[in-house]
């Protein structure tokens, strides 16, 4: 085999990125995770930012079917009886309460002979909009923002969203009863809990408004009345026990570990020697850049000329917590923060990209790097660290043209990283 040249690296890495969302597109894995269509009556119900493509695939298998599923705007796809309502993502909108509301009128009355298949992927916590008491869209809306900029981890964000609706944390499964209920879902989550992907609506939860409440003091939110008196008291979010969810299967079909695993095989094939750090890390993206700095420069130096490049594959949901007033996310952070504490280490490139091709609330996956960012970033006039402290990673790369827009995937099993580490000397 040819020995991978560090020139290459940059191409390679995309391609790894792309083998990841590949192997995760509801087109090419779903079919093989779905149960025979039943005879009687069938409603297809989902949420998320691969909902659209996942229910284009239950009808290449199964044909025309009744149903409503909520998108992000621009990832609604051709379906032939399933309706694709599109809504926003993170802050949720009125589009997307209004589609909620619909599909809550739409598993009501549903008897024991009837069944529902619930596509769920990442994006349905802020897909599906049912605030709970007095709490107003604007008021969610709130909340839902200072989640996003408080650098709370996903599992705590997901907790305090279940409290505050009337559809998350086993909800929607719930307004289903008494029919069978069949929920696929796309795992974005370290650790691939189905009560966390998409905030659980067809998963009971033991949580507490207490521990709701906990959370909300822990990131200081500043919440308004109706949200406080709505923690104040139990919620709607259904126990694991409820009697309600025994007639529900939640089915794991695709996640981040399948992903790291075909592109740690395309990478093998390509003469590296994938090295996997995990496929569940959370943390401070900065910090876990810093991390993985020193981890790839350790690796190299046991690396002799003619050994085989390393490359260090992580997935899993880093957060950032904004300081700044920068474009950013926690993709193109990771990479900013990598290549500040590489110092333009020779021999040593990276991807980070989030599979569902947007990364914080930018239409841009993510970034690639190597020993040439920051002399490109000076050449730009542009100060890697200035960048930094404001949270304006996407500015950076857009500036030394080292962004990663695929545009809409059509899945999302959350980050993917990888550094190419070559021997140098």
């Amino acid at each position: 085999m040819t020995q991978p040249l560090p020139d290459d690296a940059p191409a390679l890495l995309r391609r790894l990125f792309d083998r990841a969302v590949e192997v995760a597109d509801p087109m090419q894995s779903l079919a093989a995770a779905l149960p025979e269509k039943p005879q009687g009556r069938v409603v297809v119900i989902g949420a998320g930012k691969a909902s659209a493509r996942m229910a284009e695939a239950v009808e290449a298998a199964w044909g025309p079917c009744e149903g409503l599923v909520i998108t992000r705007y621009g990832y609604a796809r051709p379906c032939q009886g399933i309706e694709i309502v599109e809504a926003a993502h993170p802050v949720p909108d009125a589009a997307g309460q209004a589609a909620t509301a619909r599909m809550l009128d739409l598993v009501a009355g549903l008897g024991t002979e009837d069944m529902v298949l619930a596509l769920i992927s990442g994006g349905a916590s802020a897909l599906l909009v049912q605030p709970a008491g007095d709490i107003t869209l604007a008021e969610k809306q709130a909340v839902n923002a200072g989640l996003l900029a408080s650098g709370a981890p996903i599992g705590q964000m997901n907790v305090l969203r279940k409290h505050l609706s009337r559809v998350k944390g086993g909800q929607l499964a719930a307004a289903a009863h008494p029919a069978r209920m069949v929920a696929l879902l796309i795992s974005d989550v370290p650790g691939d809990d189905p009560a966390l992907i998409g905030s659980g609506p067809t998963v009971g939860d033991a949580s507490t408004h207490e521990e709701a409440r906990a959370i909300a003091e822990r990131w200081a939110l500043d919440l308004p009345q109706s949200v406080a008196e709505v923690l104040s008291r139990p919620s709607g979010v259904v126990h694991p026990d409820d009697p309600r969810l025994a007639k529900v299967e939640n089915v794991i079909y695709a996640a981040p570990s399948q992903s790291l695993a075909a592109a740690s095989e395309r990478a093998r094939a390509a003469g590296y020697e994938p090295v996997l750090l995990g496929d569940a890390l959370e943390g401070e993206a900065r910090d876990v850049a810093r991390e993985q700095a020193a981890l790839a420069l350790a690796e190299q130096r046991k690396l002799r000329p003619g050994d085989a490049p390393r490359l260090l594959l992580s997935g899993g949901e880093l957060t950032v917590t904004r300081r700044g007033d920068g474009v950013g996310g926690p993709n193109a952070e990771f990479a900013l923060a990598l290549a500040l504490a590489l110092e333009e280490a020779e021999g040593i490139y990276a991807i980070a990209c989030d599979t569902d091709g947007v990364d914080g609330a930018a239409e841009v996956a993510g970034a690639v790097l190597g020993p040439e960012t920051l002399s490109l970033a000076q050449k730009a006039g542009r100060d890697p660290q200035e960048a930094l402290d404001r949270n304006d990673a996407h500015g950076f790369f857009a500036a030394i043209d080292r962004q990663v827009v695929p545009g809409p995937t059509l899945t999302n099993v959350n980050d993917f990283r990888a550094i190419a580490v070559f021997p140098i000397g």
